[in-house]
């Protein structure tokens, strides 16, 4: 992913209003990110953690996402989860059920769409191998890396088009 800025990153949101959108924490160091190694970028609000949020380049621009935890949601510390996106297995609670407001008239009458991403939203640097699971005993994966992270981008792929199908 090419670095991008403040003003961009707040123009991409398609779930929220711009008044909500400049509200938005955005990461802190956001320059030092590994740009280089990031398919989206992905960060939890660290003022509010029920709140995520997801940049990804997609169709020559942007498009983000707000997300949110959604209330009553169990988690169990015991069981081995695995993200939806990156199809890493973690742990406990290193995945997290997050939910997107629907883009459009939909989302503002409440609609919204969930889906299992890696509660740290470093999806990108799992696939590389960048970063490392907690799973103890973790499964060897087959594919090399420019195939998980093209598996990755569907899958993300498939849950904006979900996000963006309340806007139609």
């Amino acid at each position: 992913m090419e670095p991008v800025g403040e003003k961009a990153v707040r123009a991409s949101f398609v779930n929220c209003s711009k008044g909500e959108a400049s509200r938005i924490n955005l990461p802190v160091g956001m320059a030092e990110l590994p740009w280089e190694h990031l398919d989206f970028m992905g960060w939890r609000d660290p003022g509010a953690p029920d709140r995520s949020y997801l940049v990804v380049p997609r169709d020559g621009g942007l498009t983000g996402v707000t997300l949110r935890v959604p209330s009553g949601v169990r988690r169990s510390f015991v069981k081995t989860t695995v993200c939806s996106v990156c199809v890493t297995g973690h742990p406990g609670s290193g995945v997290s059920l997050l939910a997107a407001r629907r883009a459009g008239p939909s989302g503002r009458q409440g609609n919204t769409v969930g889906t299992y991403l890696c509660a740290d939203l470093a999806c990108s640097l799992y696939v590389r191998g960048r970063k490392k699971s907690q799973l103890a005993g973790q499964y060897e994966e087959t594919l090399p890396p420019e195939e998980r992270v093209a598996r990755m981008m569907r899958n993300l792929d498939g849950f904006l088009d979900k996000v963006l199908e309340g806007d139609k």
